[in-house]
């Protein structure tokens, strides 16, 4: 699995299909310079980073705290305390980091950012921030 590869295919893809939510994006990369995670920043001021390892974890991680105390993430962190979630290991924190239900994010990481952003670009209509 070729990280920097996935970060480089998705950020290319949602900049094709969601330029208007999109501010800009580039890949974070660690002090040994592989790349750490991809970090998109949307118009309305909140942060996307999204986190893929060798050993298949991710995060897709929306980050509006600072705009109105929420935020939204899929990921797959085996943590005991939602194994009674259907999906576990996947999850989605549903508005904070304790509201947890299931997570159906694809596998494929490219359909999986479209499926996020998808998320995205409806939570902002309904919260009329878009």
């Amino acid at each position: 699995m070729n990280i920097l590869k996935i970060y480089q295919k998705q950020l290319e893809h949602v900049k094709r299909l969601y330029q208007e939510l999109i501010s800009d994006g580039k890949v974070i990369y660690t002090d040994n310079h592989t790349p750490h995670k991809l970090r998109i920043n949307l118009i309305d001021g909140s942060i996307i980073d999204i986190f893929y390892s060798i050993s298949g974890k991710y995060s897709y991680h929306w980050e509006r705290r600072t705009i109105n105390g929420s935020l939204y993430r899929h990921d797959n962190a085996p943590h005991s305390k939602w194994r009674t979630v259907n999906t576990f290991p996947k999850h989605f924190h549903y508005k904070t980091n304790t509201n947890v239900i299931e997570s159906n994010i694809n596998k494929d990481p490219i359909i999986a950012i479209e499926e996020f952003f998808e998320f995205i670009k409806q939570t902002l209509i309904e919260l009329h921030d878009l």
